[in-house]
């Protein structure tokens, strides 16, 4: 139903008259239906006309006359979907004893149906990389089986699961030797992350109070501290194997210490930057705010040449100190206009009573500011240890030697020559550093989400 304003002197004590939609608007949805079919119906005729006679292309697997399984399948599931709106129509109308339209009701189950598609098309090439890297045979490829009566293993879809096998892990993990003290504290930290499993599953019950979010908090500290002392304290000396993949893992600590202490600084430099952007004003700020938007037009990779010269001339070459430092003087700029619109969300006045009170601009910004930006901080963190874990061209310029390469670096090892790939072992090291990530983000999903819309006030 929708409703037209009339005249002032017409309208009825609502202020409003309902109309019945048009024919038109009511027939709609029936006509795009109808296009779709005939639409499906001729591109199923000229398929047929073009293979008629022509030579069949270079294939895997060919199945005569897919292409018309194919539109039957579409025209069934459109069919079996269109009964299934109509059975939930019915049943909603006798529930509610409301009028719900059935266009509407298709819609959203065609709508579903694209979505589940797309999912799935997403989620196949993970599935095949996870795959791959218990495949034994050294291929990121599946063999096709055409014995074989499922037409997924005939068509090579999906490999063959009885060879899958541990043996590329178990060469990610030669001659590594870990003390006592380290496997003790990776036992707490996985026991961490037990505990924060269970506690998320019972907050999603609905069991959430004060108590249950101190002991999350405690835990996380528990988790953080443990895992800083393992990056920190795990060094080359106890990766003893002869090939790169057995020193995979270092490359793992490598990219997490590197990752972690560039989040932290970007905490420090863009908090401070952007409350002062914000709070104060002073002789040039404007432009330096349009400063930092122009150095954001340009690509990164267009200053590796001046970035690489200045490390070299620093000294700072093949040194994580170098890396640091460059990964952090990029991250000034958009961290800085994120934590500035932050901070002019928040209201002014708190700051003015605590300045009232004898507070410093320095102490309101440490006991006032910060304590209210948990969620943007976690943010800032979150969005640079994640970019700086996944770039590889500045420290495929800066780090040289397999003791200091990042996990980048490693992945290309894997890769290189040609009849040398080793597409298992590269699978397997991909599914184990990005469980780092998907951790992290997954953990803190809430607030990386929030974190992007608190951070975009307006000027």
């Amino acid at each position: 139903m929708t409703t037209v304003p009339t005249p002032q002197q017409d309208l009825p004590p609502g202020g409003y008259v309902h109309r019945e939609p048009s024919v038109l608007r009511r027939a709609l949805p029936w006509l795009v239906t109808a296009a779709l079919v005939i639409a499906l119906v001729v591109l199923g005729y000229y398929l047929n006309l073009n293979m008629q006679g022509r030579p069949k292309s270079f294939t895997i697997y060919y199945v005569e006359r897919g292409w018309v399984r194919f539109l039957l399948f579409l025209l069934a599931a459109s069919g079996v979907l269109a009964l299934t709106s109509l059975i939930g129509q019915r049943i909603g109308i006798a529930r509610t004893g409301r009028k719900i339209s059935y266009a509407a009701v298709l819609g959203d189950q065609l709508t579903h149906l694209f979505l589940i598609l797309v999912v799935l098309v997403a989620i196949y090439p993970l599935l095949y990389v996870l795959i791959a890297a218990f495949d034994p045979r050294n291929s990121l490829f599946a063999f096709p089986d055409f014995s074989n009566p499922n037409i997924l293993y005939k068509t090579g879809l999906l490999p063959r699961l009885e060879v899958l096998s541990y043996e590329n892990f178990q060469k990610l993990f030669e001659g590594v030797t870990i003390p006592l003290w380290q496997l003790l504290l990776a036992g707490i930290s996985g026991a961490a992350l037990t505990a924060l499993g269970i506690l998320a599953v019972v907050g999603r019950m609905g069991r959430e109070s004060e108590g249950l979010t101190r002991t999350r908090a405690w835990i996380i500290r528990i988790l953080l501290a443990a895992l800083a002392v393992l990056i920190v304290f795990l060094g080359p000396a106890q990766f003893q194997g002869t090939t790169n993949e057995s020193k995979f893992l270092l490359s793992v600590r490598n990219t997490l210490l590197v990752s972690g202490i560039t989040g932290i600084l970007a905490i420090l430099l863009s908090t401070t930057a952007g409350y002062a952007m914000a709070r104060l004003r002073f002789p040039g700020r404007f432009q330096t705010l349009l400063f930092f938007i122009f150095i954001q037009m340009f690509p990164v990779f267009l200053a590796l040449v001046a970035v690489y010269t200045l490390m070299v001339l620093l000294g700072l070459s093949n040194t994580f100190t170098g890396l640091i430092l460059a990964y952090s003087g990029g991250a000034i700029a958009f961290n800085t206009w994120i934590f500035k619109g932050y901070v002019e969300s928040l209201p002014e006045s708190l700051e003015e009573a605590a300045m009232v009170d004898g507070a410093t601009r320095w102490q309101t910004f440490l006991k006032v500011v910060l304590p209210l930006s948990g969620g943007i901080l976690v943010f800032i963190f979150l969005n640079q240890f994640i970019g700086t874990y996944a770039e590889f061209i500045l420290a495929n310029i800066l780090l040289t030697g397999v003791e200091k390469w990042t996990v980048g670096i490693m992945l290309l090892s894997f890769t290189q020559g040609q009849f040398s790939t080793k597409w298992g072992v590269f699978a397997a090291a991909a599914t184990l550093g990005a469980l780092p990530i998907v951790a992290l983000f997954y953990g803190f999903q809430g607030y990386f989400v929030g974190g992007t819309v608190s951070g975009g006030v307006k000027e």
